[in-house]
């Protein structure tokens, strides 16, 4: 082992680096990496949580990729079918990535009760759509029953139900107009399921139940449809999926991601990613000057050692080693705490939401975590690495000392 690891090995365990000058800056400086590493870790956690938890529930509601009629004029409502009979479905064997094609079909309608309205739009899917999102935000009920000759069960938002005093397995009146024509079509659905996701703009709207439901309110044949919900397994590759999908379905389908959709949320959620760099590097600067600071001050408590050290032929690198060894620990230290306190924090929000927010305001009811293991490791290890380049100029003052004044140092 080489002598000024030896010597820095030395200074840690008897803790001679804690004398009464030296330790509040000391601990200043600990508390510093801490409470820096534990901000960027749950600034980053905050940040991929709001991004996947909005992407999962954008997606939900719409897939990624729709695929409609140019006639539709990018509206959720479904007014020009197209043929259910498509090459790409129900496999989009050509391109690589996509996890489901799901048909769809939507119809702007209004609920009626005897005192209240609400203007609805009823989303029609058949048996083979993947319902686990909506699965996974069940909060009454069940799922429709699409294996019934004739399925009137649907799906409900709890805002739409207690903003019209519905409860589960009411049968409700709904309103719906007929295509080219000024009069109304009436049907009476049954609630089976209530659903709750925290996004208002559909939450207010939608309600799912069967697509032939739509197919007979628009006097459409049963192999025609509103458009297609393409379903990806990587929501970054979307763009490109999306160029790809359009090639794929002819010149005669129109193509269109939920990026292009809802382009001023994401634009938004876009400003995460710069408000957590910003972080990142004030974060990482606060603690690069403390562990700076520290490290001074350290060396200016052990002029003598040394001095005595470069008199017995230690050379210059040797010594700044040694102290980059203990400053190296210092940051480590601090790294530690500050993991514990982040991954307490975070895992407290994550099964327990105790800070909530205003759904229509954020999309989400609660602070939203997402924490994954290489997004710790590369802030901890960049944290780590960066701080101890940052203290390689300040630990070349060992270069100026003198060994015969420093022994007479006091």
């Amino acid at each position: 082992m080489n002598y000024e690891l030896f010597i820095a090995k030395r200074i840690i365990a008897g803790k001679e680096y804690k004398s009464s000058i030296s330790s509040p800056i000391i601990k200043i400086a600990i508390i510093a990496i801490s409470l820096g590493i534990a901000i960027m870790l749950i600034s980053v956690a905050v940040s991929f949580g709001f991004k996947q938890k909005i992407r999962e529930k954008i997606a939900g509601f719409k897939g990624h990729v729709q695929v409609t009629n140019y006639d539709n004029n990018n509206s959720d409502i479904s007014t020009v079918p197209i043929l259910l009979d498509q090459d790409f479905y129900p496999n989009f064997s050509s391109v690589k990535g996509v996890k489901a094609v799901q048909p769809y079909a939507n119809k702007a309608g209004i609920i009626r009760t005897a005192t209240d309205f609400q203007g609805i739009v009823f989303k029609g899917v058949n048996k083979e759509y993947d319902f686990t999102f909506f699965k996974d935000y069940l909060v009454a009920g069940r799922l429709p029953n699409y294996e019934q000759k004739r399925n009137k069960e649907i799906l409900i938002s709890k805002s739409i139900l207690d903003r019209l005093q519905l409860k589960l397995n009411d049968t409700i009146v709904t309103w719906f107009q007929k295509e080219a024509s000024k009069s109304f079509k009436m049907r009476k659905p049954v609630i089976v399921g209530v659903y709750e996701t925290g996004f208002e703009q559909y939450d207010n709207t939608i309600i799912v139940g069967d697509l032939k439901e739509v197919q007979r309110i628009n006097k459409w044949k049963d192999n025609e449809v509103g458009g297609f919900e393409v379903v990806l397994d990587n929501f970054d590759s979307i763009k490109l999926k999306e160029e790809k999908i359009d090639e794929e379905t002819g010149p005669l389908l129109k193509t269109n991601t939920i990026l292009e959709s809802f382009s001023s949320l994401f634009d938004w959620l876009e400003l995460f990613d710069n408000n957590v760099i910003f972080i990142i590097i004030i974060m990482i600067i606060i603690a690069g000057i403390n562990m700076i600071t520290a490290l001074l001050v350290l060396i200016l408590e052990k002029v003598q050692m040394v001095g005595v050290l470069k008199a017995l032929g230690g050379d210059n690198v040797g010594i700044q080693k040694m102290f980059l060894y203990c400053a190296s620990y210092l940051v480590i230290r601090g790294l530690f705490y500050g993991n514990l306190i982040a991954l307490s924090l975070l895992l407290i929000q994550k099964y327990f939401n105790v800070i909530t927010l205003n759904s229509e305001t954020y999309y989400v009811s609660t602070v939203p975590i997402y924490i994954n293991v290489f997004h710790f490791l590369l802030l901890n290890i960049g944290t780590l690495l960066l701080c101890v380049i940052m203290l390689i100029v300040p630990s070349m003052i060992v270069t100026k000392i003198n060994p015969s004044k420093a022994i007479k140092f006091e």
